[in-house]
């Protein structure tokens, strides 16, 4: 993962003071990350197993961390050398600059992970790098973490066949926590995921969607963000924006710039539930993402769901039969779904979520599969019938 070993553990910059990055992905994404930042200006990306592979300055790693929809984190590549003793990791670390990617007053977290190498106990790097940070850094509380979130600055340490890559993480929160869902429906499925699933459908705004099982929005907001080019981390601070010496005014500008890129909706966005619930929870999320005028939100049931001239997108998360309802109950809920696809909205492209093949041939639509992934641990794919 990320770029090839460096010979000077203390300097993992690029030519001219660009940041050696790698944007973190859930597998299966990979692509359509690759994608998005290379619309975004980075012309070395360049997609890897578990992420996207690129160079920033500080105005672009804010760009990077405002813009992107599906990446889970932005990680700043710090070191990268060979270790197979700790009298190696020692020397290395100690050149390691950690001062420049937390402030001295901050607390710092590790998740360390080894893999095929000589130093394989994780507990026992994580033991020793704390101490060197801690003597290089009087004063700072270093910790073990395994959370994908925490409100330390973190850094990721990964051996991988006696190769160990220090990151520093750039995101601070994971990305998906756009600021807008407080409200949850069952078995929600987070808003990088739903973002990376449009944008692996090729949603850009410019046709209809629909939602008939919405939930508490997701797909739907996330939508409306594409739709108007509203940037998914405008509401939030990233953890960079706070280390030593970043270009605090450069931000700024990227920031400014991307508030003035939103722009108004061009095609119809609908989401539906018979839940009573989950229609409250999708109202609010969308009042708090700004988007509550571009989606229409109601409660009904599947076979009675709003529809507008298309062609368009008919999306949906129906339950998995795994976590959430009885999976046998679920065949008459995929028929219905196919049958309102055929008999409501012909010529509209048909996707969803499924974790079962069974499932899928009860809409009786001919689906290919777009994408596999996993959401809440199952292992789920993407299916949608051909584009136009």
């Amino acid at each position: 993962m990320g770029p090839a070993a460096q010979t000077d553990p203390g300097c993992f910059m690029t030519a001219a003071n660009r940041r050696a990055c790698f944007a973190v992905v859930t597998p299966g994404f990979e692509g359509v990350t690759e994608h998005e930042l290379l619309a975004l200006g980075f012309s070395d990306a360049a997609a890897e197993a578990g992420g996207v592979s690129f160079s920033a300055s500080d105005a672009e790693l804010v760009r990077a961390n405002l813009w992107l929809r599906a990446a889970s984190r932005v990680l700043v590549r710090m070191a990268t050398f060979t270790a197979k003793s700790f009298a190696e990791l020692e020397r290395h670390a100690k050149r390691v600059r950690w001062a420049g990617y937390a402030s001295g007053n901050s607390s710092i977290a590790l998740r360390v992970t080894c893999r095929k190498s000589r130093l394989y106990h994780s507990g026992a790097v994580a033991e020793r790098l704390a101490k060197w940070i801690a003597a290089a850094m009087p004063g700072v509380e270093v910790v073990r973490t395994e959370a994908d979130d925490c409100v330390a600055q973190l850094f990721v340490v990964r051996f991988e066949r006696d190769v160990c890559t220090i990151s520093a993480d750039s995101s601070g929160e994971l990305l998906h926590r756009r600021g807008y869902r407080l409200a949850t429906a069952k078995a929600p499925m987070r808003e990088t995921l739903a973002a990376g699933v449009l944008l692996a459908l090729g949603y850009d705004g410019s046709c209809p969607l629909i939602d008939p099982m919405c939930g508490s929005g997701t797909f739907a907001i996330e939508a409306a963000l594409i739709a108007r080019n509203i940037a998914p981390g405008i509401r939030r601070a990233f953890a960079c924006e706070s280390w030593p010496g970043f270009d605090d005014r450069a931000a700024a500008r990227e920031r400014a710039g991307a508030r003035v890129a939103a722009r108004a909706a061009r095609a119809a966005i609908i989401a539906s539930d018979r839940d009573a619930g989950a229609v409250e929870a999708a109202l609010a999320n969308a009042r708090r993402a700004g988007v509550a005028a571009d989606v229409a939100i109601s409660r009904r049931p599947l076979s009675a769901i709003e529809t507008v001239p298309g062609p368009g997108l008919l999306v949906a998360n129906p339950p998995y039969g795994e976590r959430v309802g009885d999976r046998n109950a679920l065949r008459n809920l995929y028929a219905q779904f196919g049958n309102v696809a055929r008999t409501r909205l012909p010529g509209w492209r048909v996707a969803l979520v499924s974790a079962d093949r069974a499932l899928d041939a009860q809409v009786q639509l001919p689906f290919e599969t777009v994408a596999a992934f996993s959401n809440g641990g199952i292992k789920v794919r993407l299916v949608a019938t051909p584009a136009p």
